[in-house]
């Protein structure tokens, strides 16, 4: 059973683990999309598929697609927080 407090601990470890600079911390606000963001348009879609396959393990589908998955500022994907809240409300919501 994975503890939900951990669960975002891990999908920053994911988003770390596909920036070229390893030594950057993620936080809640780091931005996934715009002018900001750490991750190009295939690191978002590795992320997604990570996401993907981290929910296929817990036991869920997560759906990463949305009329509104790319808003600057309705999107699941604006930060890591975003993400990571996203991710768990899924999973609750499957339970």
């Amino acid at each position: 059973m994975y503890k939900i407090e951990n669960i975002k601990t891990e999908i920053f470890d994911v988003i770390k683990s596909l920036l070229d600079n390893k030594n950057l911390a993620i936080t809640d606000d780091t931005p996934l999309i715009g002018s900001d963001s750490l991750l190009d348009s295939m690191k978002l879609v590795e992320l997604c598929i990570a996401l993907e396959e981290k929910a296929s393990v817990i036991g869920f589908d997560f759906d990463w697609t949305s009329d509104v998955a790319m808003s600057k500022t309705r999107s699941m994907f604006r930060t890591a927080g975003s993400i990571a809240a996203e991710f768990v409300r899924q999973m609750e919501l499957q339970k």
